[in-house]
């Protein structure tokens, strides 16, 4: 609560032109001009920030009933300083920033490209802990450029952050090598269900709305966050080792979707004999009614479209493989996140080689020939999209297209090479170590080459190289037949999954 200082108090008066002088200085020494910073990733160069590790974040929005406005926010960041900073620069674009508090003290603040850059009272030394706080709108309504963020449904909102969209949303440092554990609030008033990432840790009710908690308990990128807040259904049930699997749907459809919906503990336990324990405290699938075009692995509760599951055109093996797909981006992606977003074929190549695997064990939708066609297509996906492990910079104002099919069955094809040219036994225990080593953590392609080795007992230098960053596909271990068609006379084949 501010203070309001008594007509003729010196001693107040005295401090606050004491306060107000020093502040003058610090802006006076300030750097200037401020200038948008990132990380320096190949791909979105000014994504992310350095002189800080983020280790929490605490997210407080509150819905003003319609998704056509603004909801207000209050994002606290709670870092350590890996550098002394004069200036503190997060992601953030798109919202109205009200205020901005260091360490309990107001801080300077103005925009720069799509950096908040605010400035403290003093610098912050290097290897301190610091709470930044910032009272801003999250706005929902995007014209231009703007790809991602909030996502209006039907009913409500849900959130859709990959690539580098979460910083539409909310400040942040917006890039997957700097994971957070998160803590989030939803006020809504009455007739709405707010739902995030983790477990609930409360509910409290008011007169006409109220406000849901929740909180992770393992780091998360924030392109993995998601908030959702509608007319909606949460259908609970149990998963293997007692897992709380948890469904969000339009309260509509609960009869329609369940069908689909009771598959997912199996599912799980079908990853779970592929490569080990599920990572994370709960799961569930968030079925949104709104046009995207794409399902989102949003860490412990994926989006999907509802009209993924009520269109009769989809086969049922179809639906499944993709269910999988999302679910298995909770270890591929979500548990070990990439290092740069270069790294993202480990991401999408894993998703789809166990979406793949699974149509081929339940359906008799054989591997080898999703594979086969997949080779006769990668020279041009790699003309297209360039190598998996090297993707073409997405163009202006198209973000996600980054997410070709080279990343997609391209790096899936990769990893049937992996497999024919190690052996299915070391290539299997290389799956199963890679989620273990690196669980909760980043990792590179890199990384995933020296792990490979090291199981495998061989340098796989020349092989992942060729495979992975080459214009051209390699001859196919153990299938000298197969055979790419030529460039120039096909248009670029899409990923087998419409998930990302």
């Amino acid at each position: 609560m501010p203070l309001t200082p008594r007509t003729g108090s010196r001693r107040v008066q005295a401090a606050l032109l004491a306060s107000a002088v020093s502040v003058c200085l610090i802006a006076a020494s300030a750097p200037s001009p401020a200038e948008p910073l990132g990380i320096g990733d190949r791909l979105f160069p000014h994504l992310g920030n350095p002189g800080y590790d983020v280790r929490s974040y605490d997210l407080d929005f509150t819905y003003p009933g319609s998704n056509s406005e603004p909801l207000t926010a209050v994002t606290t960041i709670d870092a350590r300083t890996t550098a002394r900073l004069e200036r503190v620069n997060l992601d953030f674009t798109h919202g109205k920033v009200a205020s901005v508090e260091v360490d309990g003290a107001s801080a300077a603040f103005t925009s720069a490209g799509e950096d908040l850059v605010i400035t403290p009272r003093a610098p912050l030394p290097e290897g301190t802990r610091t709470r930044i706080t910032v009272r801003h709108t999250s706005d929902p309504v995007y014209t231009g450029d703007d790809e991602g963020g909030w996502l209006r449904t039907a009913d409500g909102l849900a959130m859709a952050n990959q690539a580098d969209a979460a910083h539409v949303v909310f400040p942040c440092n917006d890039h997957p090598s700097d994971k957070a554990m998160f803590t989030v609030r939803i006020t809504a008033p009455d007739g709405y269900t707010a739902v995030s990432n983790g477990l609930v840790t409360g509910t409290e009710r008011a007169a006409g709305s109220t406000t849901w908690s929740y909180r992770t308990q393992h780091p998360m990128a924030t392109e993995l966050a998601q908030v959702s807040i509608g007319r909606s259904a949460v259908l609970h049930r149990t998963g293997p080792h007692g897992l709380p699997v948890r469904d969000v749907i339009p309260a509509k459809d609960r009869e329609k979707l369940e069908p689909w919906l009771r598959k997912t503990p199996a599912q799980i336990t079908w990853m779970e004999d592929k490569v080990g324990r599920y990572p994370f405290e709960t799961y569930g699938v968030l079925i949104a009614e709104a046009q995207t075009g794409f399902e989102l692995e949003t860490q412990t509760l994926s989006l999907f479209e509802r009209e993924l599951f009520v269109r009769p055109e989809y086969p049922k093996w179809y639906v499944e493989s993709i269910m999988v797909h999302e679910l298995a981006h909770q270890w591929f992606g979500n548990s070990v996140s990439p290092r740069t977003w270069s790294d993202l074929w480990l991401n999408e190549g894993h998703a789809t080689w166990y979406e793949a695997l699974y149509a081929e064990e339940t359906a008799g939708r054989t591997l080898e020939a999703r594979m086969k066609a997949a080779y006769a297509s990668s020279d041009r996906w790699r003309a297209a999209g360039g190598p998996p492990a090297a993707p073409r910079k997405p163009a202006n104002g198209q973000k996600i297209g980054i997410f070709r099919a080279n990343v997609y069955d391209g790096a899936a094809l990769f990893l049937y090479a992996l497999r024919e040219e190690i052996g299915a036994r070391a290539f299997d225990l290389l799956q199963r170590a890679w989620v273990v080593v690196h669980r909760d953590g980043v990792a590179s392609t890199t990384d995933f080459r020296d792990l490979a080795a090291r199981i495998s007992g061989r340098d796989l230098d020349a092989f992942f190289h060729a495979w992975l960053y080459e214009v051209r596909t390699p001859p196919m271990p153990g299938h000298p037949d197969w055979k790419s068609a030529p460039v120039e006379t096909s248009a670029e084949r899409q990923p087998g999954s419409t998930g990302v």
